[in-house]
């Protein structure tokens, strides 16, 4: 079997980066002996999280666009240009065969350099709205793996094909119980358990609804289990303080599998990663999506589900207002759970990460 080198390119949130180390260990078991590399962005949790999965990975002195604040985006090109600058050496040293692009501040660089020497490239959107590097970089692309149908809006549609996104393993296999997931996190096996996750990062507006409303949570007799990310969690502990029997707050959850087990109903993000892996959960999900994603492709996503009574959805500016009256209704509404559930099955797709290794493995020209 010939030597397979593949560079993935990407990160900035796990929304990008478990996809693309998923991603990584199917090509492993597919091809074994293959050597990989992962390109980030220097400073984002890539560079953490990567290493632990046993891959190496570079890093690039890049940034993403600041939709917020314009201003800071003058130092952008010199950015980009440095950045692009050192995807050339690392093309040079490591001599892919393939570069895959899973989004992320480090994927367009990455792709652009490679379609410029004629390296075949691959891109994961794991978006139903693709974003506008994407779309660019498709134009020379061999293929593109999507999550959601009708993306030839966005893509030539000869160069799609539907995969589903990729979740890690050990979500995709997941086997464990309520009662295991509830105990692990230290609550209560007697009562229905409220998840509330914000992306890797945390989400402020809901961590500022959950923070404020607190109390009349509580009087629903749950047990809480609330992922803030790193800068809200400090505050978030002090908020719960003596309920903390009934609340648990953690910055960031690494064992998610534990989290969906323990889990009756779900306040989520609406990232590709979090969909793809409440269908699997198959928990009834309220969707807040991030209204500053490109795009707003998160509110795209989650009416995805919503459009197949998969899901509900409150719009990040309603949230004080709409979250707790939506969780309160859902929570009460057992039928309205059941068929959430079934839905959420029907939509799950659990090999996602080997039909995209061996798309990967296809355009390598190596098969």
């Amino acid at each position: 079997m010939s030597e397979l080198r593949v560079i993935i390119a990407g990160g900035g949130t796990g929304g990008h980066i478990f996809p693309a180390v998923a991603v990584g260990h199917a090509l492993k078991r597919l091809w074994p002996g293959a050597k990989l590399l992962f390109i980030g962005a220097k400073d984002k949790m890539e560079m953490e999280k990567v290493p632990q999965e046993g891959f190496e990975i570079k890093g690039l002195d890049i940034v993403g666009f600041n939709r917020i604040s314009i201003l800071k985006n003058i130092s952008l090109p010199i950015k980009l240009l440095r950045s692009r600058m050192q995807v050339k050496g690392i093309l040079d040293d490591f001599r892919p065969h393939v570069v895959v692009g899973v989004g992320g501040y480090a994927s367009f660089p990455a792709l652009s350099a490679a379609q410029g020497r004629g390296i075949p490239t691959l891109i994961q959107e794991q978006n139903s709205y693709a974003g506008k590097s994407n779309k660019i970089l498709s134009r020379r692309a061999k293929a593109v793996c999507v999550a959601y149908p009708n993306m030839g809006q966005f893509f030539p549609q000869e160069k799609i094909t539907i995969t589903g996104n990729p979740v890690r393993k050990n979500i995709a296999e997941m086997t464990h119980t309520s009662e295991e997931g509830k105990t692990w996190f230290g609550l209560n096996n007697g009562k229905t358990t409220l998840l509330i996750v914000g992306g890797s990062l945390g989400a402020k507006s809901i961590n500022e609804c959950i923070d404020e409303q607190l109390p009349e949570l509580l009087k629903l007799d749950l047990n809480i289990l609330w992922q803030t990310g790193k800068q809200y969690h400090e505050q978030a502990r002090k908020r719960a303080g003596d309920d903390a029997a009934n609340v648990k707050v953690v910055d960031f959850i690494s064992n998610m599998e534990m989290a969906y087990a323990a889990a009756d109903v779900v306040i989520s993000r609406a990232g590709a990663l979090a969909i793809a892996e409440l269908c699997i959960a198959a928990k009834p999900v309220i969707f807040v999506p991030y209204p500053f994603a490109a795009e707003d492709h998160q509110t795209s996503n989650a009416m995805a589900l919503v459009t197949h009574n998969a899901a509900l959805l409150v719009k990040d500016n309603e949230v004080k207002t709409e979250l707790v009256k939506k969780l309160k209704k859902l929570i009460n509404d057992n039928a309205m759970q059941a068929i959430m559930s079934e839905n959420l099955k029907a939509m799950a797709i659990k090999d996602a990460d080997e039909k995209i290794a061996r798309k990967v493995i296809e355009i390598s020209g190596l098969n």
